[in-house]
């Protein structure tokens, strides 16, 4: 995470005003947490609630977001922060409101891609965190 936020702070480590990280509900919550912490530059956290799984694991198809930034994002500088970045369509849809609200510049960080299952094509600026593990586990 500090190799993280080192590539971070120097991309944005220029800018004039506080870097907005917007973090996707629920899941991004925890990864967008300890990424601010891992800069060394201001940054401001906000949150988006958006989902295309409903209550499984398979994408239904269409986005429902439930809550946008409550701050304007016009002039700013912001990295959208997804934990799995699958099917693409939550970011897409986020990425396309978001850019309607004309920010100096718009990036996405994700802690996990799965590219295989990429139905709509996404840039991920930053991905890949914890490569160095052997894998990825769920607790019991």
């Amino acid at each position: 995470m500090r190799q993280l936020g080192r590539e971070i702070s120097e991309v944005y480590g220029d800018i004039e005003t506080p870097l907005v990280i917007v973090a996707i509900l629920k899941g991004a919550t925890v990864f967008a947490a300890d990424l601010l912490r891992s800069l060394s530059i201001p940054a401001e956290l906000e949150f988006v609630r958006a989902a295309s799984y409903g209550a499984g694991t398979k994408t239904t198809g269409r986005v429902k977001i439930a809550h946008m930034v409550e701050g304007s994002l016009a002039g700013r500088h912001v990295l959208l922060v997804e934990d799995i970045v699958d099917s693409g369509r939550t970011i897409d849809t986020i990425l396309k409101r978001f850019r309607r609200m004309k920010p100096a510049s718009l990036r996405v960080a994700a802690l996990l891609d799965r590219p295989a299952r990429r139905e709509i094509p996404v840039q991920i600026d930053y991905a890949g965190l914890y490569r160095e593990l052997p894998g990825i586990y769920a607790l019991s």
